[in-house]
């Protein structure tokens, strides 16, 4: 499960990248320094492992993480294969959730590729190459399904009936993300596989003292994605590599703390992308190593056990589970089985956000 940075050129997305995932992407004044989109695996802050560490004092400790694709500036014409577009068209097409990197703060020195800022245009540039896309998509669809509508086939008449609501809501210049759909037209949507349909998050990347409160060009983006579901992260860019190459945590913290921030904005971009990828975590705590694990939202115990490894789905016979505000407050596995706190679950249990648990399998 990756989630792609997009935007376009020289609003920030490689600094980002670069903060995110301590990788050097290259970082430019000019556009597409990002020619192949980089990809960096990033460790998911998550302060109850600190907790568990300090509870087990195990020999190492291994957290959840997210991988992040710094993806290729976009230009008008995208869609049509303009600068790098069926590059950066295909790679967001690989990707399962999108972090959309807008420019939201003033500074002469750093040129805007349509010469001034305007957080409202840049969006709906890189939104129409992707409807613009989806738009191709559809009708080619459209084409094949009414063939087999017409000769009466209930399945392709319904899947008709679905592309036409979204041709009409792309031709409108509206995501297919911000389209009401029942049951039935969410699964079919799944199968579309349209850009604009997956789940995204605004970045407003804001100077240095936007960074706690924003700043007008925020306000104008919330009220403009106001319908669309989607989360918004305000985030001093530039201010965040800065705190990135403090080599001291004291340091860091007082950095933050003189802009007014208790934690690293990329520690909270990386967990709501981590949640906007519809992903949690368990964690398994032993001596030899406490760790956190990812599961999809709604796995089941036996699948949660594959992600260690497929033997112990495969052989999964029962899950030992304690829920992690119970292991924090009696510090020990033992004392939570004495507290009556662990449950034995079986194949059909659903993984909460936070379990520790333990498996029982036979292979």
């Amino acid at each position: 499960m990756k989630a792609g940075i997009v935007g376009l050129p020289n609003v920030g997305k490689s600094t980002l990248f670069n903060c995110l995932s301590n990788a050097k992407a290259q970082s430019a004044n000019f556009p597409f320094c990002t020619i192949e989109p980089n990809l960096g695996v990033v460790n998911v802050p998550d302060a109850r492992l600190e907790k568990l560490e300090s509870l087990v004092n195990p020999e190492r400790v291994m957290p959840a993480t997210v991988e992040i694709v710094d993806i290729a500036g976009l230009v008008r014409g995208a869609s049509k294969g303009e600068g790098l577009g069926n590059q950066f068209l295909g790679n967001i097409r690989e990707c399962n959730a999108i972090i959309h990197v807008l420019r939201c703060f003033d500074n002469d020195n750093i040129v805007h590729v349509d010469g001034s800022v305007d957080p409202i245009r840049d969006k709906e540039t890189i939104d129409i190459e992707l409807q613009l896309k989806d738009l191709d998509t559809v009708e080619k669809r459209l084409e094949k399904v009414n063939r087999a509508a017409k000769t009466g086939d209930k399945d392709a008449k319904k899947e008709q009936e679905t592309l036409v609501k979204f041709k009409e809501a792309l031709e409108s210049g509206i995501s297919a993300r911000a389209v009401e759909v029942n049951e039935d037209e969410a699964e079919l949507m799944k199968t579309f596989q349209l850009l604009t349909a997956k789940p995204i998050l605004y970045v407003c990347n804001v100077d240095e003292s936007s960074a706690k409160d924003g700043n007008a060009y925020v306000e104008r983006v919330k009220e403009t994605v106001k319908d669309e579901n989607a989360e918004i992260i305000v985030l001093a860019v530039a201010t965040e590599a800065d705190i990135a190459e403090l080599e001291d945590y004291e340091e860091r913290q007082m950095f933050l703390e003189d802009i007014g921030l208790e934690e690293p904005g990329v520690s909270r971009l990386i967990r709501a992308a981590y949640t906007l990828l519809e992903l949690q975590t368990y964690f398994t705590a032993g001596e030899k190593e406490v760790r956190a694990w990812t599961v999809k939202v709604g796995a089941t115990a036996p699948q949660a056990a594959g992600v260690i490894h497929t033997d112990f789905e495969k052989g999964f016979i029962r899950a030992e589970v304690i829920a992690y505000d119970d292991y924090a407050a009696y510090g020990t596995e033992a004392k939570v089985k004495e507290a009556g706190k662990m449950r034995v679950e079986g194949k059909e249990y659903i993984v909460k956000d936070g379990d520790v648990m333990h498996f029982r399998f036979n292979v």
